[in-house]
């Protein structure tokens, strides 16, 4: 491409206020655009990368402040009033945003909500904006939009609602579409969905996209340059394809191969099975009235047995609505199911577990956001003790706190730390604590449910390598609940692929991504990885779309 850009950042730097002192998040950026191009740019949370875009925008927060130069098409943003500003922003440069549930107004149909920057920036009457909303629903390709103009967000699914975003930001054919980390909460599927569709947009509209990620497999796929940011300021810019396959940075050379690899050791010969079950099966009433619907019974998990080794790590896939998360929860008796479950031969649906509470103790569970998961009034020591006046109410305040030390330097984090607060620690550092208060207790089964999927891909290699090493050291069993493909197969001995709540394919973790028999995991596998990993495309591609109701 050539000419002169259409966006232009030059020396740009952005500056927080805080009571402790100035946060410098965006350090001198320099960053072209050219038309009809997309440009990635990448690195882990707080390199600066989402306060680039928001100070293009004109979104930083109340204690923010820009300074250097936006130029588009030779404006400079950065210099314009609040009138100005927002004739150009959202009509000729748009956003759409992470997580769309709460970029979406909750109280307000969709239609209108997509009908609005048409109504505000072209001065379009409600029922020409609503007609226009539709044409661009199924410009999006959501099914029934005349139906689904009118649902309000939570009616939607995570994709459907990602639709809906994208949908608002083509309202009026911007020159620029800034997108920042808009399918990092999408099943892999979804993902591989969305990212052809903007592909197609972009070739129809012609418009610039700015791709926000931290997952280069993405950037490798679907942008024409990338720029990686870290700590603010940008360490290497140029074309995929070299810096791909050449880094010149040390940082992006360790982005590069952040990917998790290798294999877990496999399960010695003749383990014994900890954890079994046969026919589970798990079910909701939906009431009727629900969304319009009659009743009906929703059948979460569908007749699943499984049998789980000492030592051994079971990969559970599927998209969201799958089951796998069920499953899981049900297998540790956290909800009520059907079917047989047992524990070292042990039927644990005959068992009163408030009674047997050393059987809780050796079936553990970590979650897949540890902020969610973590009391934010407790301090860290406390949260990773907390176990210890349940099952070992006798300990000393003393010998609890030697525990947690224990605890808190087997998973890499320094126990001077324990007295802080969740809020003070990173995404990585707080899964690490949630890991710390589950091995404190000793358990011989994990359930691990998506606990890397919010994380950026250094810090997810090393969770995995984390979780690996003390498999090996305390000979654990994991049950790893995941839709991150790349994560599954570097842990996982065995992997069984669910959808609907049934189980579709199971069998060596190898086999399946080498050799998967069902049109469903070759779909899922192409998804993940841009083409199947046995090296062909899937039979049934058409899986991908039927996978949910997009």
């Amino acid at each position: 491409m050539s000419g002169d850009p259409i966006l232009s950042v030059r020396d740009l730097h952005v500056r927080f206020a805080l009571a402790s002192g100035e946060v410098h998040a965006v350090r001198g950026v320099d960053l072209d655009v050219q038309a009809g191009e997309t440009v990635a740019i990448v690195g882990e949370s707080g390199s600066g990368k989402s306060q680039t875009a928001m100070a293009a925008m004109g979104l930083l927060a109340s204690n923010g402040k820009a300074a250097g130069r936006i130029l588009y098409r030779g404006e400079d943003l950065l210099k314009l009033g609040p009138r100005r500003l927002d004739r150009i922003r959202g009509d000729r440069i748009t956003m759409i945003f992470q997580e769309p549930m709460t970029s979406l107004d909750p109280l307000y149909r969709i239609g209108r909500q997509i009908a609005e920057p048409m109504i505000h920036h072209r001065g379009l009457g409600a029922r020409a904006a609503r007609a226009r909303a539709i044409e661009l629903l199924r410009l999006v390709r959501m099914p029934h939009p005349e139906r689904r103009i009118d649902a309000y967000p939570h009616e939607l699914s995570g994709g459907q609602r990602q639709r809906v975003m994208i949908a608002m930001a083509l309202a009026n054919d911007p020159d620029i579409l800034i997108a920042d980390e808009p399918t990092t909460a999408l099943d892999v599927t979804i993902q591989a969905q969305i990212l052809e569709l903007l592909k197609d947009l972009q070739a129809r509209l012609g418009m610039a996209i700015v791709f926000i990620t931290h997952d280069l497999g993405i950037v490798r796929r679907f942008a024409d340059r990338v720029c990686v940011m870290r700590a603010g300021e940008v360490v290497e810019t140029g074309r995929v394809e070299p810096i791909f396959a050449d880094p010149k940075a040390a940082y992006t050379k360790m982005l590069l191969a952040a990917e998790p690899t290798g294999r877990k050791n496999p399960v010695p010969p003749g383990a014994p099975i900890l954890l079994e079950a046969r026919n589970l099966a798990v079910s909701f009433h939906i009431p009727a009235g629900w969304f319009g619907r009659s009743a009906f019974e929703l059948k979460a998990v569908d007749r699943v047995t499984l049998a789980l080794r000492q030592g051994q790590t079971i990969g559970i896939v599927g998209e969201s609505g799958s089951g796998k998360s069920t499953l899981g929860r049900a297998l540790l008796r956290l909800m009520e199911s059907e079917g047989t479950i047992r524990f070292e031969g042990r039927d644990l649906r005959s068992i009163d577990l408030r009674r047997n509470p050393e059987i809780r103790r050796e079936l553990q569970i970590v979650f897949q956001d540890p902020y969610g998961s973590l009391s934010p009034r407790l301090t860290v020591g406390q949260i990773v003790t907390e176990g210890l006046l349940v099952h070992e109410p006798g300990l000393s305040r003393a010998e609890r706190d030697r525990r947690a030390i224990a605890a808190l330097e087997e998973v890499r984090l320094d126990p001077a730390m324990r007295d802080r607060y969740p809020h003070e620690f990173s995404g990585g550092q707080r899964q690490r604590i949630a890991i710390a208060r589950t091995m404190i207790l000793k358990p011989r089964v994990v359930v691990l449910d998506e606990p890397t999927s919010a994380l950026d891909r250094s810090v997810q290699k090393e969770i995995v390598d984390l979780l690996r090493e003390l498999q090996r050291v305390h000979d654990l069993s994991y049950l790893f609940i995941s839709h991150d493909l790349a994560v599954v197969r570097a842990l996982a001995d065995d992997v069984i692929v669910m959808r609907n709540g049934r189980v579709v394919e199971h069998g060596p973790a190898d086999d399946i991504f080498e050799h998967p028999r069902d049109g469903y995991t070759r779909a899922l596998l192409s998804a993940a990885f841009g083409g199947w990993a046995g090296g062909e495309e899937p039979e049934m591609r058409s899986d991908v779309s039927t996978a949910m109701d997009l």
